[in-house]
């Protein structure tokens, strides 16, 4: 079972700065890709970052130029390391991985969400 846990959430001020990472486990045979959506109250959840094993990545066109998203050698933790928040920035943020647990079963994965709060 291929289980994503997440840490380094928490209250920044505007302008501040955090990173979040998210750590894949378990039955892991390839990860194809690692990225973080995150979900505001009363908003559909929306891609932020997301980086293949191939090397290419994909921003929001929000978070560009103040967001980046890197990997590990390994290529099992993913990092959002994350400048000059803004108060719009405030959401649940959600690892999402998709990782072949063997050679023949591909599945998308999510971690339970880490609250980022982005506040004076």
């Amino acid at each position: 079972q291929v289980q994503l846990v997440e840490s380094g959430g928490g209250l920044a001020q505007p302008g501040g700065s955090l990173e979040l990472s998210c750590a894949a486990s378990g039955s892991i045979f390839r990860i194809v890709a690692m990225g973080w959506y995150r979900q505001a109250p009363g908003k559909e959840r929306e891609l932020v970052a997301r980086k293949n094993s191939g090397g290419g990545t994909d921003y929001a066109d929000s978070v560009k130029g103040r967001f980046t998203i890197s990997r590990d050698n390994a290529m099992n933790t993913v990092y959002l390391h994350m400048n000059s928040l803004r108060p719009e920035d405030t959401a649940v943020y959600y690892c999402n991985a998709y990782i072949y647990s063997d050679l023949r079963t591909w599945d998308a994965y999510w971690g339970q969400g880490t609250q980022v709060t982005v506040s004076s």
